[in-house]
């Protein structure tokens, strides 16, 4: 597996752990009609990096912890 695939399945577990792509949509705040099916196709491309920055506590968290990793 190359590095894209690899970093696309992290993502998907990791929205699978934070609850699927409707809990996940909620907890971001994406309350528009398009929020869950926005979150549900990053299973498929990935996180973007911009949403990773824009919610650290969320997404920049040791996962082998539960503290976030630091800064």
């Amino acid at each position: 597996m190359d590095k894209k695939t690899l970093s696309t399945l992290a993502d998907r577990q990791l929205i699978e752990r934070l609850g699927g792509p409707a809990q996940l949509a909620k907890t971001l705040g994406f309350t528009t009609r398009g929020g869950v099916q926005r979150v549900y196709n990053w299973k498929e491309r990935g996180i973007p990096a911009a949403v990773k920055l824009e919610f650290p506590e969320i997404f920049l968290v040791d996962r082998h912890q539960s503290e976030p990793a630091p800064a």
